[in-house]
C-alpha cells in the first residue's frame, strides 16, 4: 500500500483538484483507492457531492461526541473509489492536539492499525503548514506538490521542501516528494519560463506530466463530480490519467534474489510445455535510448512488474507472451512512458481518450 499526501501551503495551485481526480485516475486503473480529506474546509469531500454527519474529526479526536474507527466514516464514490470525508469541525483539532505528546504522528497511528486492501491511500492536506500537514506528512512515504508556473508558488514550493527535510531530521521519518506543475497555461510566454526555472531547481523531483488549464476540470468540480465521470475525454482528464500512469510505473519492485528470478523462469518453461494450447506471441519495439522497456496490457492487469519487463538486443526490446485465442489491448511503457505500438496499425481508442494497440490472437 503507497500512502501519497497532496501539499501545499499556498490555495489556488490545484491541490484538491488533484487529490480527486488522480485518485479516480488510479481507480480506473482498477486500483483500490481511499481519499481522505484532511483538509477542515472540506474542499474534496464537497467537491464529490459527500454529505457525512461523522468525519476524519471522529477518527482524530479523543474527545469528539462519537469516537469511531476509520472504516466507520469510509464512503464509497464508485469502483475502487474510496473517501474518508471531512468537516468544518476538524479545524479544532489543532487546538485540542496543542499540548499532546506525539500529535504530529496521530494520523498515522490510525493508518497504522487500519485493516484494508488499498493499493492506495492519498491525503488531502490543508492550506497551511499547521499539525495536520505534519500529520499527514508523517504519515505518508510521498509527497505530491502541486504548484503553477508562477513565482509566488516557487517561494511557497521552498518553504514546504523545508517543513519535509525537518519532519525527516526531527522525526525520522524518510519521506519523498516530487513536484507537479498544475494550471499550465500553453497560451503564456510567461509559463513557459517558469516551467524552466522549476525544471533547472527540481529537476530530479518532478513529474514528467504535467496538469494544463482546462474549464473542465472547474466545472466537474461545481457539478460535485470527478472529471473522469464529467467529461473523460477532455485534456484534464487525459492529463491526470497520463499522471496516474506515472505513479503506477513507480509500483515496480525488483526481484529481492537471483534465485526467485531463476525459479520463476523455471516455473514459466514448465507451464509453457503443460499448456500447448496457448499461442505463443513476440512483441517489439525499437528503442534503441530506452533505459527499461515494459509491456502492458489486458493480459497482465496493465501490470508492470519483472513478468512485464522486456529483454533488449541492440536497441530493440521483445517479450513473448503465451495467450488465448482473443483479442487484447496492450501498450508499450518506454522509461516511463506510455506509448501504442508504432508497428501495429490496429488501434482503439481507450475511455480515456488515449490509443490502445489491439492484439488479435487466433490459432
Amino acid at each position: 500500500m503507497r500512502i501519497i499526501s497532496i501539499a501545499n501551503q499556498k490555495g489556488g495551485c490545484g491541490k484538491t483538484t488533484t487529490s480527486i481526480n488522480l485518485a479516480a485516475a488510479l481507480a480506473a486503473n482498477n486500483r483500490k483507492v481511499l481519499l481522505i480529506d484532511l483538509d477542515p474546509q472540506a474542499h474534496a469531500t464537497s467537491g464529490l457531492n459527500i454529505k457525512a454527519d461523522l468525519s476524519i474529526y471522529n477518527v482524530l479526536s479523543k474527545i469528539a461526541h462519537k469516537k469511531c474507527q476509520l472504516e466507520e466514516i469510509i464512503q464509497n464514490l464508485g469502483e475502487n473509489f474510496d473517501i474518508a470525508p471531512s468537516s468544518l469541525i476538524l479545524s479544532t483539532l489543532e487546538q485540542e492536539l496543542s499540548g499532546e505528546i506525539g500529535r504530529e504522528s496521530r494520523l498515522r497511528d490510525i493508518l497504522t492499525t487500519f485493516k484494508n486492501n488499498y493499493d492506495y491511500i492519498l491525503i488531502d492536506c490543508p492550506p497551511n503548514l499547521g499539525i495536520l500537514t505534519i500529520n499527514a506528512i508523517r504519515s505518508a512515504s510521498e509527497i505530491i506538490i502541486p504548484v503553477e508556473a508562477s513565482r509566488f508558488s516557487l517561494e511557497g514550493l521552498s518553504q514546504l521542501t523545508s517543513i519535509v527535510n525537518l519532519v525527516r531530521e526531527r522525526l525520522n521519518h524518510e519521506v519523498d516528494f516530487r513536484v507537479l506543475v498544475t494550471n499550465f497555461d500553453s497560451r503564456l510566454q510567461h509559463s513557459f519560463k517558469m516551467l524552466e526555472k522549476i525544471k533547472t531547481d527540481y529537476q530530479n523531483k518532478m513529474f514528467s506530466n504535467i496538469i494544463h488549464v482546462n474549464v473542465k476540470l472547474k466545472e466537474a468540480q461545481n457539478e460535485g463530480l470527478h472529471v473522469f465521470t464529467y467529461d473523460k475525454y477532455c485534456r484534464g482528464a487525459k492529463d491526470y490519467f497520463s499522471l496516474s500512469r506515472e505513479i503506477i510505473t513507480q509500483e515496480i519492485q525488483p526481484a529481492v534474489q537471483v534465485t526467485e528470478k531463476t525459479l520463476e523462469k523455471r516455473m514459466n518453461e514448465i507451464l509453457k510445455e503443460t499448456l500447448p494450447k496457448l499461442n505463443e506471441i513476440t512483441l517489439k519495439v525499437n528503442a534503441p535510448g530506452a533505459k527499461e522497456v515494459y509491456l502492458a496490457g489486458e493480459f497482465n492487469n496493465w501490470k508492470l512488474d519483472e513478468n512485464s519487463r522486456m529483454e533488449q538486443n541492440n536497441g530493440c526490446w521483445s517479450k513473448s507472451l503465451n495467450l488465448n485465442n482473443g483479442k487484447y489491448r496492450y501498450r508499450f511503457v518506454i522509461d516511463g512512458n506510455w506509448t501504442e505500438d508504432p508497428n501495429n496499425p490496429a488501434k482503439q481508442l481507450n475511455p480515456y481518450g488515449a490509443m490502445d494497440s489491439l492484439l488479435e490472437v487466433t490459432k
